[in-house]
């Protein structure tokens, strides 16, 4: 996915979680922040951030926080991004895992649930496969390990558990996990912050929901999926 009118600032504070004081060429800027999690080990004091330029003049803002450096790592924070990007490696084939994809829709439904992307796609056998897939964008980072999520989260057990039902009825089910950055060694639950999210995915994997990690290459303009990573569910255990 791509940006336009993209330009630099510098992070001064966060009064809440839609927006952020941000010194744009020299002045004190009010920004809209596009992620709503906590988001404070990457909105530290003085950090680079990526903005976006928006010509609205019914906007309360004239930008929007998409990206900040974190050392030389520049991570997306566009918690729209993920979905988008997402969706382009699906169409694009999804490097092969769900075998020749022949539809892809956005946000359907199904029950009194609604997903990301629901994929219709052939294997090498001229099999049918009908795949709904929740996408989840990743931003946390420690020590070359991406986690999920920052912030307790009983929307995404919500999301999990539904999905792992689609499989009674014929269905399969993916849980992707977009994480918005390079230089990460494995993916995992964020055990500490949210542990009934990390006990549900361990529950969907047992009963056959896929799960998949993937970085991306991310640059101040762009970001897109790019290579699987490991899953580390429990200590010691990656698939």
């Amino acid at each position: 996915m791509k940006y336009s009118n993209i330009t630099t600032g510098t992070f001064i504070s966060r009064p809440n979680r839609f927006l952020a004081h941000v010194l744009v060429n020299g002045v004190d800027t009010l920004c809209h922040v596009k992620n709503t999690g906590r988001c404070r080990e990457l909105l530290q004091p003085e950090a680079k951030l990526i903005l976006q330029h928006h010509d609205n003049p019914a906007r309360r803002t004239d930008y929007s926080v998409i990206g900040v450096y974190k050392g030389d790592v520049l991570i997306n924070m566009d918690s729209q991004a993920p979905n988008q990007a997402a969706y382009e490696w699906v169409v694009a084939g999804a490097d092969g895992i769900f075998g020749n994809v022949v539809e892809v829709k956005r946000e359907k439904t199904y029950g009194n649930s609604r997903f990301d992307l629901y994929v219709e796609s052939v294997d090498e056998d001229g099999v049918l496969h009908r795949t709904f897939i929740e996408v989840k964008g990743v931003t946390l980072e420690q020590d070359g390990v991406a986690r999920f999520p920052d912030a307790p989260t009983e929307r995404g057990v919500k999301h999990v558990e539904e999905l792992t039902a689609c499989l009674q009825d014929g269905y399969e089910a993916c849980i992707l996990f977009v994480i918005q950055m390079k230089g990460i060694r494995h993916w995992e639950p964020n055990w500490v912050t949210h542990e009934a999210f990390g006990e549900a995915l361990c529950r969907a994997d047992e009963e056959g929901v896929r799960l998949l990690a993937y970085d991306c290459l991310v640059t101040e303009d762009s970001m897109q999926i790019d290579a699987s990573l490991p899953i580390v569910l429990t200590r010691g255990d990656m698939i």
